[in-house]
């Protein structure tokens, strides 16, 4: 990835902590960091021009201390500011078209308590045009505070279908492994077929159960040669559950890096769109989850 990582901040703890790791991953990759702010809408059509001057003096001020504390953790990084007069997240979507990731807080300023996903989180996951990470408010410390991991320590999870596999999701997994040191655990969700269960066959033997669940995971083996290849650094490990994908993803990325997930950009949905497992995900893992968008 050559393309900057682009975080967006407004001063918040969460934003902060989202800068936090976007530094991070810049530094990972040997990119630029690019943050960007945009003050918050203002009520009414007539706003102040005293007004306006104040939200960009204080947006000026955010910017300037959100690099000083980054620069200080990351001495070699090269950053750059932008202070964008549209709203939230109509600047942040126009900015990701140029950018490689964009890395926001799964909450900003407002929400409520209990709110699991703001706003604007939820629209960078549902529209960039680039992956997008979202980043939960953790404890002080906990994405690394400019040290790097122990190499070989983390683990980036993703979620794969080797049914219908999608290079961008494999892709954005592997390279994120590789660029961590860290090892990447495949998830692949299965079911019973359809015709298991009827009236004639009320159970499924565990010798059927068996038979079906080996080929999921020869299936699973095939398809991600290409990417063991790609990749050889990589140390895989692959998982085939019983289990709902959204279940399955969530009880294995406790404690990961990054919990990955794919969405399939819709060129139809202005807004964009966001599937059941993707959007259960956003709401309930408490690690950072990237979700990279994909044509067909």
């Amino acid at each position: 990835m050559s393309r900057p990582v682009l975080a967006g901040i407004d001063g918040s703890v969460r934003s902060s902590v989202a800068a936090d790791w976007a530094a991070r991953e810049a530094a990972l990759r040997g990119v630029q960091l690019r943050l960007i702010h945009a003050s918050p809408p203002l009520p009414g059509s007539a706003v102040p021009l005293q007004a306006v001057d104040r939200l960009r003096r204080m947006g000026e001020q955010i910017l300037q201390r959100t690099v000083a504390d980054l620069s200080e953790r990351y001495p070699d990084l090269a950053i750059r500011t932008d202070q964008a007069d549209d709203a939230p997240a109509s600047a942040l979507l126009a900015a990701a078209s140029t950018a490689g990731i964009l890395v926001v807080g799964t909450r900003g300023a407002g929400g409520f308590d209990g709110l699991a996903v703001g706003s604007v989180a939820l629209r960078m996951a549902m529209a960039t045009p680039c992956p997008v990470m979202l980043v939960p408010q953790q404890r002080a410390g906990a994405l690394g505070e400019g040290r790097p991991a122990v190499r070989g320590a983390a683990q980036v999870v993703v979620g794969f279908d080797a049914h219908h596999p999608v290079s961008e999701t494999a892709d954005f997994a592997f390279s994120a492994a590789e660029a961590r040191g860290a090892g990447l655990r495949v998830v692949q969700a299965w079911a019973l077929p359809a015709d298991s269960v009827s009236a004639q066959t009320l159970a499924v033997t565990e010798e059927d159960r068996a038979t079906w669940e080996d080929q999921e995971v020869l299936q699973l083996s095939d398809a991600l040669r290409a990417w063991r290849e790609k990749y050889p650094q990589v140390a895989v490990r692959s998982d085939v559950m019983l289990l709902h994908p959204a279940e399955a993803l969530l009880n294995t990325s406790r404690g990961s890096e990054v919990l990955v997930v794919g969405r399939r950009a819709d060129p139809q949905a202005v807004e964009g769109r966001l599937g059941p497992i993707a959007h259960a995900v956003l709401h309930h893992a408490r690690c950072p989850v990237a979700v990279v968008p994909h044509v067909g």
